[in-house]
């Protein structure tokens, strides 16, 4: 979706707090197990690896560890939220992932 509308509208993933932390209250899941970062350099490293991981090719952002974005957005742990060049809101997703609908937001991307 990104290299298809990459010209149309700016793409940015917010790495918000470990989702499936082996430290934390989700259950132990297949591939890499990561604690829960307790420092800034540590979650920046952990979002590294994963961007890596994932190939993800447009901007990351990091999430501070008082978690505003997240709490913000209530973008934990997903959520597909589109921002107008005047500031205001265009689309917000259900929380994630399962509310995360690719055919949704390429609709909306449509009308752009």
């Amino acid at each position: 979706m990104y290299r298809e509308y990459k010209d149309k509208a700016d793409f940015v993933l917010v790495y918000v707090r470990e989702a499936h932390a082996s430290d934390g209250r989700s259950p132990k899941r297949a591939g890499p197990q990561v604690k829960e970062p307790t420092t800034l350099a540590a979650r920046a490293k952990v979002a590294t690896d994963c961007v890596k991981s994932l190939e993800v090719d447009f901007p990351v952002l990091l999430d501070n560890l008082d978690n505003r974005v997240q709490r913000t957005y209530s973008g934990f742990p997903a959520r597909a939220v589109m921002v107008g060049p005047d500031g205001n809101f265009i689309f917000v997703g259900a929380p994630g992932p399962r509310g995360v609908n690719a055919a949704q937001i390429e609709a909306e991307l449509k009308k752009l």
